[in-house]
């Protein structure tokens, strides 16, 4: 054992340790979807308690879409499903990381590995990672 306090062990199927997550009035937390190997930012979404449970339960990276209403699981559609290896919650308890492992395919629905693939460059924003999958193939299934 490390120099750290072990904390009790909750009983199986307990899911009091969702609550430390400090949703908004809207029931919701960001999401940062964190590339486990290299730390790379891959995307922010958001979810909802249940959201956060099953991501938990099921190791997918599961979220809540804002603009279809509905929780969705990251490869539903495209297959770039995201096996998650590790949940992570910040000193205020207000946004959690998944730290994921894609199972297959790019994490931007434009086809990048990375939604963060614009950088300021003299005043402008330039994508400078490459599209590696048409992102009109992703969407086709």
């Amino acid at each position: 054992m490390s120099g750290h306090d072990a904390a009790p062990a909750a009983p199986a199927g307990a899911d009091t340790w969702l609550d430390a997550i400090a949703f908004d009035a809207a029931g919701l937390v960001p999401v940062i979807a964190q590339q486990a190997d290299d730390k790379r930012i891959l995307m922010v979404a958001w979810a909802d308690r249940a959201d956060v449970a099953e991501t938990q339960a099921s190791g997918l990276a599961t979220y809540y879409s804002r603009s279809r209403a509905r929780r969705w699981r990251k490869g539903e559609e495209s297959g770039n499903v995201q096996q998650v290896r590790e949940l992570r919650l910040d000193c205020d308890g207000d946004v959690v990381i998944y730290l994921v492992e894609p199972v297959q395919g790019p994490a931007c629905h434009t086809g990048r590995a990375s939604c963060f693939f614009r950088r300021l460059e003299d005043g402008v924003w330039r994508p400078v990672d490459p599209v590696l999958v048409d992102p009109a193939l992703l969407y086709r299934r």
